[in-house]
């Protein structure tokens, strides 16, 4: 588990809109917001460049974070960010309170174990296919994984696993089988690898020309008349 300190200190902001925002960024901040709990929204500012840096870690997208606003401390988790789309920058940031003793619902990533080791690959050459690279959860936020383990090691050729065979800690549950059981969707797969053919050659072209019928009629009438 991860043991960076994910402490983002966070001020109040008054000023809302494009014009207000396009300040923060040209100052080196970003907007942010923090909801939930049946609690009144509030909107917030940020240091952009210890953010980014905090976001470069997977940790920070699954791991309950700490807002310190105006001294005082709120737990949340992160739900949503979004991206300059062409320049390394954040524009927006969305998080939720987090309550102790309240479920929440959050994703986290999937970490693959043994595939180059796992029989399918080993053994038969197959090919490891990721159907999803991470899950929904929900749990109480002691409960909360920062990420879950799926072992492929005796995982054969043309076999899957599914949301079913993910070994989820105490306390957790995947979002997804609670809907049903034809929701138990396949998670990896060892599969052939594809092999592309190769093109035929092409037929060579006949450079001798062939004789029509009629051409061949007027020969045969020549070589009678020539016997005769």
């Amino acid at each position: 588990m991860s043991t960076i300190d994910f402490t983002i200190q966070a001020e109040l902001r008054q000023d809302t809109g494009k014009g207000a925002s396009r300040r923060l960024r040209r100052a080196e901040k970003v907007p942010a917001i923090l909801y939930g709990a049946n609690k009144e929204a509030v909107s917030l500012t940020l240091d952009h460049n210890k953010v980014n840096n905090m976001a470069d870690f997977e940790a920070f997208y699954s791991h309950i974070l700490t807002l310190v606003i105006d001294g005082k401390k709120h737990q949340a988790i992160l739900k949503d960010i979004q991206r300059h789309p062409y320049k390394p920058k954040l524009t927006h940031l969305d998080f939720q309170r987090v309550e102790k003793g309240q479920k929440l619902h959050t994703h986290v990533p999937l970490h693959f174990l043994n595939e180059t080791t796992a029989k399918g690959v080993k053994d038969d050459g197959g090919v490891i296919v990721h159907h999803v690279n991470d899950v929904e959860v929900t749990c109480l936020p002691k409960d909360l994984p920062e990420y879950l383990e799926v072992d492929v090691a005796n995982l054969e050729m043309g076999s899957n696993l599914h949301l079913t065979d993910l070994q989820l800690p105490n306390g957790v549950e995947l979002v997804e089988l609670t809907k049903g059981e034809d929701h138990d969707q396949a998670v990896v797969s060892i599969v052939a690898p594809r092999i592309e053919k190769e093109p035929e050659p092409e037929a060579e072209e006949v450079s001798a020309e062939v004789p029509t019928t009629k051409e061949s009629e007027e020969g045969e009438d020549e070589d009678k008349q020539d016997k005769e």
